[in-house]
Order: C-alpha cells, then sequence, then structure tokens
C-alpha cells in the first residue's frame, strides 16, 4: 500500500487512520502476535521475522529499552499510552515513530495490546494542522463560516459567537444572513451562491452585517470567500472568513469625509454660499439633516463681538427625507434659540454640545422648543460652535432620524474638525465681505448719487460692479453742466482693482470737476489729466508702492463738450473705446475718433473732434467691461451694442436696460460703466446774440437790447440786473479787448448772458478802493449773479454769468 503524499500547505490526514498506521499486536508478555503490511512497509520487518518473537527483542535497540519497558508499565497502568518511540529498522538504522497503545481484551484471562505507529515527522503536521483547525474554530479572532451546498449553515467558530451574540451551536442548519437585515442578508446570499456557482473565490469583500436584532447599530464586515471540495471534486460548500472592520470603516469614512470637505468648502469668498457648501458636506455621509446658522453681523460682513450670542440668522440647511412639524426657517431669515437649548448653550458658552439618544418626548420638553428640528423622527443630535481665531461666528447643527444608529463621540469630533475648517474659511470670507463692502461704500461715495436735470440732454447710467474679480474697479462716469447750458459727458476706467483703483478713480474725477469748471477743451482736460496721472505714479514709485517701470496707475477717460445751441459736440478720448452714436432716424455706428495714448504715458498729444448732432440723437460712452468680456469679441460687442441702440425713440431707461441685458453676463468679470445721453436743442426763441462795435455807445445799446429781449421773454424783473451785467461786460470790452464784443442771451433753467471778444486777456476781480474811480465792474457782476466765469476759445474768450429765473439774488 502506497503512502498517500500531500503538496506543501495542504492539510494532513490523521496518520493513525487504519488505513495509514503501522498496526502491530501485543500480547501481555510483549510478543508480536500480529503485523500489519503497512508495519512491514514501514519498518523492513517482513510478518514472519516478528510474528512470535519479543517486540523489544527485534525492534528495539539496547540504548533504548530503559524508555521502552517504562513506556509499557505507564501502558499497563492506565490501559493505553501515546508517545513517541525509537524502533530500529531491519537494516539497522532506527526510526522515530509516534505510537498509540490500547489495550485489547480477548476474555477475562487474555489480554493484548494493539500498537498504531507513524513517521514522528507525519505526526508532529498532522498536530499541526490539528492545531490551526482548532484555533481556526475556538481561538482565532477572525469569524469563520462554513456553508453547506444547500446553503445552510454547518459551523461557524467563536468569532462569529462573539460578533453576534449567538452560541455557534445555533448556527447550526440556520440558512445564510438568517441574522441579519433584509438588505444585507440578499447580499450575504448572493456573495455565497456565486462563489458555490463559479468556483472563483472573493477576496476583501466589504458587507454591511447589521443584525435585526441590533438594527441601529453599524456593522460592516470584510468577507473572503472560497470553495470547499474533496479530492475528487464533489463540492462541499462555501467557507467564508469574516473580519469586523466596522472601526476602520469608519475612520475610512470621516478620513473620506474630510477630504472631500477640504475640497468642497471654501470654494467662494462668500459667507452664506460657505456655508451652504458646509451643510451639503454632512449631509448624507455624518448626518440626516443639518443646519448652519450665523450671527447677523457675520452674514454683514461685521466681526461679532466676544459676548453676542444672537440673534442669528439660518444661511445653510441640507435633509434628506424632512418631515416638518412645522415650516423650515427659510435661507436669509433669523432664527430665535429659546434659552437652554444646545444651541443657546453651544453659542453662549462655546463648547459643542452631544446628546446620543433624545427623549421620546423631546419636542413636548420645556425648554426644547427652539431645538427646530427638521424630521419627527429626530433621535440624535449633535450642535458645535463655528469659532475662528477666537470668535464664535455661529453654529452646526447635526441631526439623525433616519439613519438608526446614534451620534457618538468619534462623531462629534468629525463634526468639530468640519467646523473649525469651515469656521476658518467662513472668517476669511467674511473679511472679504467687509473688505468688499468698504471698498464699495468708497466707491459708490465718489460716483454720482444723482445727475442733475440738463436742459443739453436727457442722461440714462448703469454702474455694474464685477461679481467674479477679487476687489472692485476704477470704472465712472460724469455729468457735469458747463457755462452756455452745455454739458460735459465723461466715462473713464482706472487700470487696476482695489480700493486703490477706487481712491484713483475719485481723485481722477475731482480733477475732472476742476477742469470742467475752466471750460477748457476736451483735449486739453486729457492732456491736464494725463499729467495728474504721471504725478500720481511718481508719488506710489517714491514711496516704493511699485516697481520702478512698471505702471500700477493708469487710465483710460473720454471727455465729451455737447453744446444744445449749436447742437455740435467736441469729443476727445485717451485709450479709450470710441463713443457709439444714433441718428433720430435708428442708425447706430461707433463714432471714428483718435484714440490718444492712455492716461499716465505722458508726452504725446491728444486730439478733439467736433461733429454736429441732430437733434434726438443718442450718444453712449461706456468702458471696455461692456463690449471687452473674455466670452465675445469686442467687435462683436459694438456690434451687439448697436443693433440695442438702434431704436432712439424708446425711453431711455428701457434702452439703457436693453443694452445691459444684450451684452453684460450675469456675472461679469469686469466693471461696466455705461452713460446714454439723448440730445436736445434750445429753441432759436430762447437765444438772442448781438455783434456790437468797440465804442462807448455800445454800452448804451447793449442795455436796450438786453431790456427789449428779457421784457419779450417776460422776465421784466430781472431788466435792471442784467441790463447793468451786460453794460459792465460790454464796457470792458472796448476798454480792455480793443475788438468787437458779441452779446448772447440765453433762457433755459437760468438766464445766461455772455460776452465775447477776440482778446485771450484773463478779466480779474479786485476791489476798488474809495478813491479809485474805476475796478468795481466786475465787482458788482459776481455780487448780482449766481455764478460767473470765463471761458477760452481759439477765437478769444466769453465772460459768462447765469441768474436764477425766479429774482435776482439779493
Amino acid at each position: 500500500m502506497q503512502k498517500r503524499t500531500t503538496e506543501p500547505g495542504e492539510s494532513h490526514d490523521d496518520p493513525f487512520a487504519p488505513h495509514l498506521a503501522a498496526l502491530a499486536v501485543l500480547d501481555d508478555r510483549g510478543a508480536v502476535v500480529g503485523w500489519s503490511r503497512r508495519a512491514e512497509e514501514l519498518l523492513g520487518h517482513p510478518g514472519t521475522a516478528v510474528i512470535g518473537r519479543p517486540a523489544c527483542e527485534v525492534l528495539v535497540d539496547p540504548r533504548d529499552l530503559p524508555g521502552v519497558r517504562q513506556a509499557a508499565a505507564n501502558c499497563r497502568r492506565t490501559g493505553g499510552w501515546y508517545g513517541t518511540l525509537t524502533v530500529r529498522h531491519r537494516d539497522g538504522r532506527l526510526v522515530e515513530l509516534g505510537i498509540r497503545a490500547q489495550a485489547l481484551a480477548r476474555d477475562r484471562r487474555v489480554r493484548e495490546w494493539l500498537l498504531a505507529g507513524a513517521l514522528a515527522a507525519d505526526v508532529l503536521e498532522w498536530q499541526r494542522d490539528s492545531a490551526v483547525l482548532d484555533g481556526l474554530y475556538r481561538r482565532c479572532p477572525i469569524g469563520l463560516v462554513v456553508h453547506g451546498p444547500d446553503l445552510r449553515v454547518l459551523r461557524v467558530n467563536r468569532a462569529v459567537e462573539r460578533f453576534t451574540g449567538v452560541p455557534a451551536a445555533d448556527f447550526r442548519g440556520l440558512p445564510t444572513g438568517y441574522l441579519l437585515l433584509p438588505d444585507d442578508a440578499r447580499r450575504a446570499v448572493d456573495r455565497a451562491r456565486h462563489v458555490m456557482d463559479t468556483g472563483k473565490p472573493l477576496i476583501y469583500s466589504e458587507q454591511f452585517a447589521r443584525l435585526e436584532r441590533d438594527p441601529t447599530r453599524e456593522r460592516v464586515a470584510m468577507v473572503s470567500s472560497f470553495r470547499m471540495e474533496d479530492p475528487s471534486g464533489r463540492i462541499l460548500g462555501v467557507a467564508e472568513m469574516i473580519e469586523d472592520i466596522t472601526e476602520r470603516h469608519r475612520a475610512q469614512r470621516r478620513l473620506a469625509l474630510l477630504d472631500q470637505a477640504g475640497s468642497r468648502i471654501g470654494t467662494t469668498l462668500d459667507v452664506a454660499e460657505t456655508a451652504r457648501e458646509l451643510a451639503e458636506v454632512m449631509v448624507p455621509h455624518l448626518a440626516d439633516h443639518a443646519s448652519v446658522d450665523l450671527l447677523q453681523p457675520v452674514t454683514r460682513g461685521e466681526e461679532p463681538a466676544r459676548t453676542l450670542a444672537g440673534p442669528v440668522v439660518r444661511v445653510g440647511a441640507c435633509g434628506v427625507g424632512a418631515q416638518q412639524p412645522s415650516p423650515p426657517h427659510p435661507h436669509g431669515e433669523p432664527v430665535e434659540f429659546g434659552p437652554g437649548t444646545p444651541q443657546a448653550t453651544c453659542l453662549a458658552e462655546g463648547r459643542p454640545v452631544l446628546e446620543p439618544v433624545l427623549p421620546p418626548d423631546w419636542f413636548s420638553m420645556e425648554g426644547r422648543e427652539g431645538a427646530h428640528a427638521p424630521d419627527l423622527g429626530v433621535h440624535s443630535l449633535i450642535v458645535v460652535p463655528l469659532a475662528a481665531r477666537g470668535l464664535v461666528l455661529g453654529v452646526m447643527t447635526l441631526w439623525r432620524s433616519r439613519r438608526p444608529d446614534p451620534f457618538e463621540a468619534d462623531d462629534l469630533t468629525l463634526a468639530q474638525e468640519l467646523a473649525s475648517r469651515a469656521a476658518v474659511a467662513i472668517d476669511n470670507a467674511r473679511r472679504f465681505t467687509q473688505q468688499q463692502q468698504a471698498a464699495f461704500t468708497l466707491q459708490s461715495s465718489l460716483l454720482p448719487r444723482a445727475v442733475p436735470e440738463q436742459s443739453a440732454v436727457e442722461v440714462a447710467l448703469r454702474y455694474l460692479p464685477a461679481s467674479a474679480a477679487p476687489g472692485l474697479g476704477g470704472d465712472w462716469f460724469d455729468v457735469i453742466p458747463l457755462s452756455g447750458a452745455r454739458v460735459a459727458l465723461v466715462v473713464g476706467d482706472v487700470v487696476g482693482r482695489g480700493i486703490h483703483a477706487a481712491a484713483t478713480m475719485g481723485r481722477l474725477r475731482t480733477a475732472v470737476h476742476t477742469l470742467a469748471s475752466l471750460d477748457l477743451e476736451p483735449d486739453e482736460v486729457l492732456s491736464r489729466l494725463d499729467d495728474l496721472v504721471g504725478l500720481l505714479a511718481a508719488e506710489q514709485e517714491a514711496a516704493g508702492e511699485r516697481p520702478v517701470g512698471e505702471q500700477v496707475v493708469g487710465a483710460t477717460c473720454l471727455y465729451a463738450v455737447y453744446d444744445p445751441v449749436s447742437r455740435l459736440c467736441s469729443m476727445a478720448r485717451a485709450g479709450h473705446p470710441p463713443p457709439v452714436v444714433t441718428a433720430p432716424d435708428g442708425r447706430a455706428a461707433p463714432l471714428d475718433l483718435p484714440a490718444g495714448p492712455p492716461l499716465g504715458l505722458g508726452g504725446l498729444p491728444f486730439e478733439a473732434q467736433e461733429i454736429e448732432l441732430a437733434e434726438g440723437s443718442l450718444l453712449c460712452l461706456y468702458t471696455n467691461g461692456l463690449v471687452g468680456e473674455r466670452h465675445i469679441d469686442a467687435d462683436i460687442g459694438l456690434t451687439r451694442l448697436c443693433a440695442a441702440l438702434g431704436h432712439p425713440a424708446e425711453a431711455l431707461e428701457r434702452t439703457c436696460q436693453a443694452v445691459v441685458d444684450s451684452l453684460v453676463p450675469s456675472r461679469p468679470t469686469d466693471d461696466v460703466a455705461l452713460l446714454i445721453a439723448r440730445t436736445r436743442m434750445l429753441p432759436p426763441d430762447d437765444v438772442a446774440s448781438w455783434s456790437l462795435p468797440p465804442e462807448p455807445a455800445s454800452a448804451a445799446r447793449a442795455r436796450e437790447l438786453t431790456s427789449a429781449k428779457l421784457t419779450e421773454w417776460g422776465l421784466e424783473h430781472l431788466a435792471f440786473t442784467t441790463e447793468l451785467i451786460a453794460s459792465e461786460l460790454v464796457t470792458n470790452v472796448y476798454r480792455y479787448a480793443g475788438g468787437p464784443a458779441t452779446l448772447r442771451l440765453i433762457r433755459e433753467r437760468s438766464l445766461v448772458c455772455e460776452v465775447s471778444d477776440t482778446s485771450h486777456t484773463a478779466p480779474h476781480l479786485r476791489r476798488a478802493r474809495s478813491t479809485d474811480e474805476g475796478g468795481r465792474g466786475l465787482f458788482l457782476v459776481a455780487q448780482l449773479t449766481e455764478r460767473w466765469g470765463t471761458r477760452y476759445s481759439r477765437e478769444g474768450k466769453t465772460v459768462w454769468t447765469e441768474q436764477p429765473l425766479t429774482g435776482t439774488l439779493a
């Protein structure tokens, strides 16, 4: 009989099994009376050579006799023996055998001994295998479940007993997954059946293993399955190694949530959006419902007081399957937390609150009305403060209602970590909001708040700040009344963003007002602005606020002056987009105006251009944010702008909004300043002009003409003062200018009196002494008018005055 060999790692059969062991029978005197073929194969002695002879004589070396006799004595005393002995082979070598001896009783007088022997090495291997198998069922910390071909449990080890709390003996005959919740049981059956049908093992398959007897406790197991077969290939069932990885799974889930939170929370510098991101990250990974409530000052970008505990505003909420006992608090609405509620405690003390199990009468408990639970089935609660840089900004509340397992200490730790990260992002957003609000407040205070009514034009304005860019821009517009019923229209754009750009814009706007009051030509205004921008850049460079040679202060500007009497519009631009002019018949096109260099380059000239505009024309001035958006080409933007301006007869506000709707996206990437003016013309009857020769009689003639025209206009109450003004100004012309004078009266919102001559000599206001015979003319003019001034042209100068139509100045 040939001994069956085993492969490395394969389990060994019992070497003392009858078909494997070497068997011998000894009588009570130690003589051999029986000898098996396996004994002959193992020791080389044929049966005929040993039967009838004493075993010690044939099989034992004389040196081993003491040990053999001691084993025989123990065997007679106890009726059996097991141990290791050295036996002599027929060829003289010694063979170490494991031997089992058992007494055989033939009758009361005759007793024999059955000896079963096997090589000691085989016995040792078998003992190790037996110890491993015994360890798997009794001491192994990993669960073992053996299923039969019918997918019923044959045996489980004690680890499964500890995992489920059910005695191992009670598992025998139970269907696979019998103790699990239905969903988990179905997956367990499908996995075992798949392994049995395909023969392919499954390694490290995660399985939820929630027990029906304890459904609130989350359990996760790592399962490895393989099919069992006998030597002939017959399927015996499926064995599964099951490891409880619940804590590991929770730890991995928490780490994944932390990683997810890092990429999802704080994507924008918006307080409300960051709060919503925090609530959405929590559901459903950690909680069934989450809300984020911030102190009201925080939502406005302000810093909360250290002792402030309310009120709060709900800015973020998320949940699954909420069944509201009452209408939920909408986003942005104040929330009042009653005294003693977890949220009020958390806000006041700045510490987290964990209530793993809420009592059934949670909603009826005194002092809990302000808990604002989103679901009647809420059974567990966590409240953590949102604290950053020593300030409590608000609270985050987590509820569980659908998930049966309560919150635990590790969940609180995770919630605190996420809340801490989110609080820093919220505080950063709050600070950014605070800075933005300060910048916008500065900018709004620097932009014109209201545009006065003008006789020259009807105006519609829009300013749209960029929503996606960091910081505000330096775009601005202006409508400045000038002398002679004229008006200046200005649009500009400062390079850069932020408070410095806004401050520069304010300085430039102030300078434009000052230069406009001097009645300078548009190209001269831009030249003066260019000098100012250069000075600002030099100041920054001297203060070390910018690298040498790098332009930080720079701007573009378009300056236009429209005269409603002549319908002439004079314009000049410094690196700014060209204006668009729409004729009364609806034809719109960009004006071919010399571009000029941007402000701040210095040394380059600007060129003005004068055009005549029909009454009712549209003049559109804008910054590059309107047509220079990244998503459209500048030429396409101009085409759209012309199309939107193609209906000049429509209400100007509607036209302005149509331009915005056509060209400005919902979230513009650059600031947009837009100014649309519809030109008007003063009626010819409201303007009177005369040319007077340079002689003394012209003063009397001026008084006569003025009196007659004011009587015609029904302004007799202004005749005396206006005659005096016209007389003094005409007298100055023939005294100091030496050329003809032009007297012009304009009736609009005020009465304008202008006297022009061909001289560029500047008139000066001075106080005459009591002994002086002259020098009081301009002083009287200044006292009798509301405003007066001098403007220069290439042909000479004009001295103008304005009087209110309601009466003379007292």
